[in-house]
């Protein structure tokens, strides 16, 4: 019995820290150590980004330092309010970036999240105003000398909470407005998830499966490495 006890004891633990160590996942939201020699990268956006931001890395290791915000861009409103810290000093080769999911979900009267406009709810930022934020965004992002690629919104299924099939497309147009007076070219996330949305998405969801976030992130990496060429 004590020499039973002996072994679980010595064993339960390792056995513990082996399940720990497999489902601890890396976290997008941690700073990296830049790779010196290599360009630096730039995601901007909300969770859809942040679901691509690791096998993003993952596609690119040893090619791009790929960075990104440490925190869901949110809105429009968010990004003015903290566009500074996440630029930083350093010089960044591509920059890519989004809002748009957060800017059209509809809002409480009291701020409730994701509350259906047929209740009385919102969009959070409408649409002229989105436009003119985005306007402000990309003329500070032009600012810093790197390659910037607009990631455009991606679609809205049927029945997601709060948010509304098409109004993707209506923000896009906007977005698409303010990216053509600045030559900025448009990496097209929306029809390919619109093409296979079944596949790649959740039911009634703007989010994506695991699998579905790294169809996303080879486009994205994809896209990054022809902006570096």
């Amino acid at each position: 019995m004590i020499k039973f006890l002996s072994f679980f004891l010595v064993i339960f633990p390792l056995l513990a820290n082996t399940q720990i160590s497999k489902s601890k996942k890396p976290n997008p939201m941690l700073r990296i150590e830049d790779q010196p020699g290599l360009p630096r990268v730039l995601l901007i956006g909300d969770s859809i980004s942040i679901g691509y931001t690791i096998p993003v890395r993952n596609l690119l290791k040893g090619k791009v330092n790929v960075h990104r915000i440490p925190t869901n861009g949110g809105p429009t409103i968010k990004g003015l309010n903290q566009i500074e810290a996440w630029i930083g000093k350093k010089k960044w080769d591509v920059i890519h970036f989004n809002w748009g999911l957060h800017d059209l979900k509809y809002m409480g009267p009291n701020g409730e999240n994701l509350f259906p406009k047929e209740k009385g709810g919102k969009v959070q930022v409408d649409l002229s105003d989105y436009e003119q934020n985005l306007e402000l965004l990309v003329r500070r992002l032009s600012k810093t000398g790197a390659k910037l690629i607009w990631r455009n919104t991606t679609p809205i299924p049927p029945g997601s909470k709060g948010r509304y099939v098409g109004d993707s497309i209506r923000y896009n147009s906007a977005a698409s407005r303010v990216m053509i007076r600045y030559s900025i070219p448009t990496h097209d996330l929306f029809t390919l998830s619109r093409e296979r949305m079944k596949e790649i998405m959740r039911p009634a969801n703007v989010h994506y499966t695991e699998e579905g976030s790294k169809v996303l992130a080879e486009s994205v990496a994809d896209v990054i490495l022809q902006a570096l060429k």
